[in-house]
Formats: structure tokens, C-alpha cells, sequence
């Protein structure tokens, strides 16, 4: 490991000042540190962000905040956390395992990396981690990687379950920086690749994540549905993010954000549209991850998602408007 220098911020503020060119947060480390070993992040300066007073889990009127340091598992047992949004503590029980989610960060979560096995490996080339280098698993080992919002440079999928279900509940990212203070909707947060897919988010060097507020909770019944490879510790091969209102028979509000499909959290606002106003019926329902799923560009050996995808939207649909 590449050696480096280490300072604990004192405030928000003080963690602005001192990350400068070469540094980064450390949070839970959970992936900064593995990426540190492996050599594919090699930071000149750690700015520890662990310590600050951002662990609060706060009701705002009809919102709830919470602090960006607040641990994964903290967060899914929080009691108003799964009254109000059991989609969202479901999604993170399933990442990762009891250990981890012990260590790892509201922030941190958000901001992890790809787990493309060339993007982990420096022996190979990469887009993501040398731009311009090339995109080896275009051609070689695809099978967990994107179907939907790929480019030429870029197959990566984006990791995380938390996103996933914090985009279908539109949540807000607080961030503060050397540009001063802004608010991003959970939804744009993310990128997708381009032609600079070394950029995984909008945020400017040096912008702190210190806060995801939740807005009040959508009409309706919700849930987070995540295909796996196996039942423990594995990312998803297609996770859904799902909430479904319905009255009278009709299809009143729909939201939709997939997983281990794209680059990023994935809003599936296609079949939102053919959704809503119609008819909740298996039939429109097949309709809606059609039409969604039109625009996936596959490659040979992760093609196999399309049905998945398409599968995982309906069934879980289904399960909603039962």
C-alpha cells in the first residue's frame, strides 16, 4: 500500500479545508481501504470523517434526516426507518454482510465504487480507473455488468442497494464543499459513464456528503426485491426498488428504480409512464418492463438479465397490487 498522510477532522468545515489535491474522506473504509490495498485508489492524504457528528437519525416534520456518518445497520434498525420506510431498511439488509454493515456509511454506501473485476485489477486495463486505457470487459467477463445506460468506454454496474431504493424515494443528498452548500436529488447524483466514466457522481474534489433526507413517504405499498447469485454477501444481478398506488383498480403513482443494471441507480420512468392511469393488470404490467427494457443494449454473456429484469418487474408489481 501506497504510503500516506492521516488527519481526523474537527467539523465539516475543517474536513473541506484540509481535503485538497490528493486527498480524500475516510468514512467506514469499508471499500476505500480494500481499493487502497488492491492499489486502485492511492491517496496522498486521508481525511478521517468518521468522527464527526453526523450519526443523527432526525424526524423534520414529514421528513426524516439522516447524518451521512450513520452506520449501515444503525439505519436499518432504526425504528423510523422501518415504520416509515421498511423498502429502504430491507434494501440495506440485504447488502453485504453483519460485519460490514457495521462499519460502512450512509455517505460511504452511496459513493462506493464498481466492483468490475477489471477495474480491481491494475494488471488490466481500464476506462474508469485510467481513462482511455480501455474497456477489456466489453469483450471479456460481462456477466454482472450493465445492460441499460452502457457506452462504448464503460459496462460498470453501480454496487450499492441503499441507492437503489433511496431513488425510487426521491431522497436528497446534502453536501457541502469548496463551492459552499447545495442539496442533490438522489436520482442525479450518479452518472452514467460517457465518455468519462472515471466520474461516478456530479460532486465536485472536495465535496463532503453530510446528510440524505427522506421526503415523506410515496402513497402506497412498497418493496425491495434483490437477485443474487447466492443468499448471502453477493451484489445483485437485477434488484428492484418498487412502490405502487392504486385506486379503484387504476394505477394512481409509480415509482421504479433498478439495480445491477447500469452505471447507476436505474429509474425505470418508462414504465412509470405507461404505468400510471392505467390499469393494474399483469398484462399492463408486462407492458411497462417491455417498454422500459427497449432501450437495454446487452452484451453475449449478461443478455440473460433482459428476461431477469423484466421478470423481477412484474413479479414484484404483481406482488404489490395482491
Amino acid at each position: 500500500m501506497k504510503t500516506f498522510e492521516y488527519a481526523r477532522a474537527q467539523s465539516p468545515a475543517d474536513a473541506v479545508s484540509r481535503c485538497g489535491p490528493g486527498a480524500m474522506y475516510l468514512g467506514g473504509g469499508t471499500n476505500l481501504v480494500d481499493l487502497m490495498r488492491l492499489g486502485v485508489a492511492r491517496p496522498d492524504h486521508l481525511v478521517d470523517v468518521s468522527r464527526l457528528p453526523l450519526d443523527a437519525i432526525e424526524e423534520a416534520g414529514d421528513r426524516v434526516r439522516v447524518g451521512a456518518a450513520v452506520r449501515n445497520s444503525d439505519l436499518a434498525a432504526d425504528p423510523l426507518v422501518r415504520s416509515r420506510y421498511p423498502m429502504l431498511a430491507r434494501a440495506v439488509l440485504s447488502g453485504a454482510s453483519g460485519q460490514v454493515r457495521n462499519m460502512a456509511t450512509v455517505a460511504g454506501n452511496l459513493l462506493q465504487r464498481t466492483r468490475c473485476p477489471y477495474f480491481q485489477d491494475v494488471t488490466r486495463p481500464c476506462n474508469k480507473r485510467e481513462p482511455g486505457s480501455g474497456c477489456p470487459a466489453i469483450e471479456g467477463d460481462h456477466t454482472n455488468l450493465a445492460i441499460l445506460g452502457t457506452s462504448h468506454a464503460c459496462v460498470a454496474t453501480h454496487p450499492s442497494d441503499m441507492a437503489v431504493a433511496l431513488a425510487a424515494l426521491e431522497a436528497e443528498v446534502h453536501v457541502t464543499g469548496p463551492g459552499g452548500d447545495r442539496i442533490i436529488p438522489i436520482p442525479g447524483l450518479h452518472r452514467l459513464p460517457g465518455d468519462a466514466p472515471e466520474r461516478d457522481t456530479v460532486l465536485e474534489p472536495g465535496d463532503l456528503i453530510t446528510a440524505v433526507e427522506l421526503p415523506a413517504p410515496p402513497p402506497g405499498a412498497s418493496l425491495y426485491r434483490k437477485v443474487r447469485e447466492r443468499a448471502s454477501f453477493a451484489f445483485a444481478l437485477v434488484s428492484i426498488a418498487a412502490v405502487l398506488d392504486i385506486r379503484d383498480g387504476v394505477v394512481a403513482g409509480c415509482r421504479i428504480a433498478l439495480g445491477g443494471v447500469a452505471h447507476a441507480p436505474w429509474r425505470a420512468e418508462r414504465a412509470e409512464q405507461v404505468l400510471v392511469g392505467g390499469p393494474a393488470t399483469g398484462e399492463a404490467f408486462l407492458t411497462a418492463a417491455e417498454a422500459e427494457l427497449e432501450q437495454a443494449r446487452p452484451l453475449p454473456r449478461n443478455a440473460f438479465k433482459l428476461p431477469l429484469a423484466r421478470n423481477v418487474i412484474v413479479r414484484t408489481l404483481e406482488e404489490l397490487a395482491s
